[in-house]
């Protein structure tokens, strides 16, 4: 093994926390339970890291699953480092062999050639790893040299791109000079709005009254519309802070004063978009649900501020 990919799988296993450190190489994969068993994980973090990089030496590991191990530290520690978030301004139309119908089609081989080849047309001394995560979001690690050097490991720069969304956040390394090649390599990956398709004929009972049938569908075409057709992004929660007037009767005397009522509304999920995706077709909302929610994954953001428009009447609110 290299002596440049053993420091920087020591240098990464010392920035894990150490009651973490056994779940992350776990996660990792690239040692067996039956290696991990030889670790004492209770020593030194210091004694930690020399014993994993001696088994990465009976490993004979390279600087691919070296990167690999970073880009799970970053996965689980996003916060570690500075995201922007940029949107992609054209699309991409693909045509589908089945239907004979455009509509949106993500192919993830396709995506990691074409990004490597334009990165690297552009500069040769660059390492590219990709690991693909279940929220449909796919995480690039790009290690940057220069015409004349090596890329610099620890000179990084990451992309987090989801395919539902027309955002890609981007961390970047001290080499800002390199925010270009990233920005002009996703131009050409806006994903297409889903087409308006035809629902499937229920089988089942006739019973069932046409009205109720079309309601079905309806919800089915319009939550689609919403949230088009693929996993949703993964969210924890969104919060909503309420600056808006209190709307009563007059006669009943409450809140004279016309101050702004204020409150702060969070929603919490394991997987909030994909619960708020459910709740139309298990007829526990209506469809389509309001703005303030289905907007989340297009303004790329889960804080909003809900005040009142100035110069209307109370009732009218909007999310700066």
């Amino acid at each position: 093994m290299d002596v440049t990919v053993a420091e920087y799988i020591r240098r990464t296993v010392l920035k894990i926390p150490r009651d973490e450190i056994k779940t992350m190489l776990q996660k990792w994969g690239f040692l067996s339970e039956t290696q991990l068993q030889t670790v004492n994980f209770h020593q030194i973090k210091e004694n930690i890291s020399q014993d994993v990089v001696q088994l990465c030496e009976e490993n004979s590991a390279d600087i691919k699953q070296a990167a690999v191990l970073d880009i799970i530290y970053n996965h689980i520690y996003p916060n570690k480092r500075v995201w922007s978030v940029y949107q992609m301004n054209k699309t991409v139309v693909c045509f589908s062999c089945v239907t004979g119908e455009e509509t949106e089609f993500f192919d993830l081989t396709d995506f990691k050639k074409k990004f490597k080849r334009q990165l690297r047309s552009a500069l040769k001394n660059v390492t590219i790893n990709f690991r693909e995560y279940e929220d449909n979001a796919v995480w690039i690690r790009i290690a940057w040299g220069t015409p004349y050097t090596k890329p610099n490991q620890y000179k990084t720069s990451y992309v987090v791109y989801h395919s539902q969304t027309p955002y890609v956040f981007i961390s970047v390394s001290v080499l800002k000079s390199n925010l270009p090649l990233l920005c002009q390599n996703f131009q050409t990956y806006y994903p297409r709005p889903l087409q308006e398709r035809n629902v499937a004929p229920e089988s089942g009972d006739l019973r069932i009254i046409q009205e109720n049938r079309n309601e079905k569908e309806r919800i089915q075409r319009v939550n689609q519309e919403v949230f088009g057709d693929g996993p949703q992004p993964k969210l924890e929660f969104a919060q909503y802070k309420l600056e808006t007037m209190f709307k009563s009767d007059p006669k009943m005397g409450v809140l004279d004063e016309k101050e702004p009522f204020r409150c702060l509304v969070k929603f919490s999920s394991p997987h909030l978009l994909e619960s708020l995706k459910s709740l139309a077709p298990a007829g526990m909302a209506d469809a389509p649900l309001s703005p303030l929610l289905t907007c989340i994954p297009q303004k790329a953001r889960n804080y909003f501020k809900i005040r009142e428009k100035k110069g209307f009447f109370p009732g009218s609110f909007v999310s700066p």
